[in-house]
């Protein structure tokens, strides 16, 4: 039998050069968890948006496998005298719950070495799990900073953790004073706080209150959007692959929108406006068909097309 689990990490919005990287990160280090915890698991999923970072361990065993390990204890020259286990040798078994009766010889280069082998047994996996506070508190960021009174440094503050198996909260996690439920936030303005009853569910919980929780699914929907108006208008928009990335980083439920500017800053040398376009307004540009730069501009906005054609006309005043 398996289970899934997921673990999210809600956070302050997080610097968008940094959403995906911390993302793969958590994926890597909870895949190392199971992996050093002798539990098997079919996939692990990453997920991220500006505010959350979040794992799904998909197809987990509900125990670790029994597993025999060996140890290597003091030389045979040591361990035995005249015939007769020394000291040494009686506290190395006793400290593995074994007897004298449990040694083998084994020569490594050219020297006798006692040995043992333990039976270790498989732990549940529901006991393992308490242990994921530190894949959380282990990660590592290229900037950190303390919130409150805590001298805990992390990439931003967290606000909240969700932690389930499978129906189950693992009501152990707990980084400060933050400890894991099932309650999920939605949207800042459009969704409220939601349960994820199991992480089956996560994606499908998250969408209902405005958050798309895969940044590849931004991605690819910004992108259509992008073409779509770039089709309804008979434009030429060029995608920008680093912008559509960032633009993906910092939005949680994206909507592409069309504006203009003023004609007369057409007159500013092409690569300079395109720069400051991109760098500042984080605007995709306009080309006509014969490649001259038009007055308009395709840009993304955090939330549904409710009274759209108002952020696009307050963006043209940017």
């Amino acid at each position: 039998m398996t289970k899934s689990l997921l673990l999210e990490i809600g956070l302050e919005e997080l610097p968008a050069q940094y959403v995906r990287t911390s993302s793969e990160q958590l994926a890597t280090r909870v895949e190392e968890f199971f992996k050093q915890e002798n539990l098997s698991f079919e996939s692990v999923e990453a997920f991220a948006t500006p505010r959350r970072l979040a794992v799904r361990v998909n197809g987990l065993e509900e125990e670790q496998k029994d597993r025999v390990e060996i140890f290597k204890g003091p030389s045979l020259a040591i361990a035995q005298k005249d015939g007769a286990w020394t000291k040494a040798a009686e506290g190395f078994v006793r400290g593995k719950g074994l007897t004298t009766d449990d040694i083998y010889v084994e020569t490594i280069k050219d020297v006798e070495y006692i040995h043992v082998k333990q039976l270790l047994q498989g732990k549940s996996t529901k006991e393992v799990v308490k242990k994921l506070s530190s894949v959380i508190t282990d990660m590592k960021f290229p900037v950190t900073m303390r919130w409150a009174a805590h001298t805990f440094e992390y990439l931003r503050p967290i606000h909240w953790i969700v932690a389930l198996y499978g129906e189950e909260v693992i009501e152990e996690i707990q980084v400060l004073d933050v400890k894991a439920g099932r309650v999920s936030r939605g949207h800042r303005f459009l969704g409220k706080d939601t349960e994820i009853a199991t992480p089956e569910q996560y994606e499908q919980a998250l969408a209902e209150q405005f958050v798309i929780v895969n940044q590849d699914e931004r991605k690819a929907l910004v992108r259509k959007q992008i073409e779509e108006l770039a089709a309804k208008n008979a434009w030429t928009v060029p995608i920008d692959e680093e912008l559509l990335e960032e633009v993906s980083s910092i939005l949680e439920y994206p909507t592409a929108f069309a504006g203009t500017f003023d004609e007369k800053y057409l007159v500013v040398p092409e690569p300079v406006l395109v720069t400051s376009m991109k760098e500042h307004q984080r605007y995709f540009v306009v080309y006509n068909a014969k490649g001259e730069l038009q007055p308009y501009f395709i840009s993304a906005r955090n939330g549904n097309d409710y009274m759209i054609e108002n952020v696009a006309k307050g963006n043209q005043k940017v």
